[in-house]
């Protein structure tokens, strides 16, 4: 099969797609015949050599979380799955023709397999920061970088829980802001005097890591009401950093049953072969998505 790989840590030009033995589903597992993979910033990281205590990376490596794709084998122990079935779910080295899954969900009757890539892990993450930042409903949030994956994911999830939420992002994302159904504002000179005219702030999201820790501890008087995803120093600033989960099965049965109750939908914004995942990591990286970047198989 072909696969995106890397045989040292460094830059988008250590991926290299090449011949690789097909994996194989163990026990608890399923491998899917994939035919799209999400594009996530814990790609390039993990590429990079960053250390992310979930993902421990042994040289050479695969590339790749999420996955959506037809399931082609079912290992032991795996109940409730056939052989056939059309699945969403994360895994490892999913920029790939085939890939091993260790959580998954069945997709949402007419989902396309490019949308579904998209969702695992930017759904756990949201799930996982609006719990940890313990926002409540009738509070408002305030979400730093809303216009990517995981933003998109909090505002829905958000505004789905009676929270009120407030997106920062460049311009040419407002609209698209405004219909996720948050009040908005840019990045800039005096973002936080205009946070403030848009209402008071109880919790603040970090989902850029555009240096702005201080000013959302200010925002919302409190660095415990704060919750960074993208700024490794934000615990010097005594804001909870928080990083990779890993597979978690609950997020994706959310994401499902979300999706299928119409209340979240995240765009593809642009899609890549195997052979571009280098460009697909230097978008990611430039930042400014407006939804999700995938690989298609």
């Amino acid at each position: 099969m072909k696969k995106v790989n890397f045989a040292e840590f460094g830059g988008p030009d250590v991926l290299r797609l090449i011949d690789a033995e097909e994996p194989h589903a163990g026990p608890g597992r399923i491998r899917v015949a994939v035919r799209a993979a999400g594009v996530n910033p814990v790609d390039w990281r993990i590429r990079e050599g960053q250390v992310l205590g979930a993902h421990p990376t042994e040289l050479p490596a695969g590339v790749g979380l999420d996955a959506a794709g037809v399931v082609d084998e079912v290992g032991e122990g795996v109940d409730g799955i056939e052989i056939g079935d059309h699945v969403f779910g994360e895994g490892s080295s999913t920029y790939a023709e085939f890939a091993v899954l260790s959580a998954w969900a069945r997709m949402p009757e007419g989902l396309p397999f490019e949308e579904a890539a998209g969702y695992p892990s930017v759904v756990e993450t949201a799930l996982r920061v609006i719990r940890e930042v313990g926002v409540l409903p009738g509070q408002t949030l305030l979400v730093s970088g809303a216009s990517g994956g995981v933003g998109s994911a909090v505002l829905q999830i958000a505004r789905d829980r009676g929270i009120a939420v407030i997106g920062t992002g460049s311009a040419s994302n407002q609209e698209y802001l405004r219909g996720l159904g948050a009040l908005t504002t840019t990045y800039g000179e005096g973002w936080t005097e205009r946070v403030r005219q848009l209402g008071r702030v109880d919790a603040a999201l970090d989902l850029a890591g555009s240096g702005v820790i201080r000013e959302l501890v200010d925002l919302t008087g409190d660095p415990q009401k704060v919750v960074s995803i993208a700024d490794l120093g934000a615990p010097e600033s005594g804001v909870r950093f928080s990083g990779v989960a890993g597979s978690v099965p609950e997020a994706l049965a959310e994401a499902a049953r979300l999706i299928a109750r119409g209340k979240l939908h995240i765009p593809v914004e642009k899609s890549y072969t195997l052979a571009e995942a280098a460009a697909a990591h230097i978008d990611s990286q430039a930042g400014h998505t407006r939804g999700r970047r995938v690989m298609v198989v």
